[in-house]
Parts: C-alpha cells; sequence; structure tokens
C-alpha cells in the first residue's frame, strides 16, 4: 500500500502537473514582446524606405537607359 501514492504520483500526479504547466507558459508567451513589436516596425519602416528608393531608381534608370529593362 505504501507504493500506490509515490507510483500514482508518478503516473498521474505529474504528468497533469507537467502538462499544466507548459500550457501556462504557452498562454502567457503568446503574442509578441514591446521589443519584438518595435523591432518589427523598424523593420517595416526600412522595407518601405528601400522600396521607395528601388522605385526611384528605377525611374531615373527609365528615363536615363530606356532598354535597361531588357538587359540580362
Amino acid at each position: 500500500m505504501s507504493e500506490v501514492i509515490p507510483v500514482l504520483l508518478l503516473t498521474v500526479c505529474f504528468p497533469l502537473w507537467l502538462i499544466f504547466h507548459y500550457i501556462t507558459k504557452w498562454k502567457t508567451s503568446k503574442g509578441l514582446s514591446a521589443e519584438d513589436e518595435k523591432m518589427l516596425a523598424d523593420v517595416w519602416e526600412s522595407t518601405n524606405k528601400m522600396e521607395e528608393r528601388i522605385q526611384t531608381l528605377e525611374r531615373i534608370l527609365d528615363i536615363e537607359a530606356p532598354s535597361w529593362r531588357g538587359r540580362s
């Protein structure tokens, strides 16, 4: 009878505790942190600036060297 309690703890209680522990960790870590959101916003802004620069360069090349798109 004294072996029943440790067996129950190891086979039922500990796995349940482990599952609930990681479910709680998963729920609290869901989403982006403030630092991640700032970094994502910075990357988005840099991407938009780069896209504008590329479009400007393409317009300049279209005027200066109209056949540049056909070159490989």
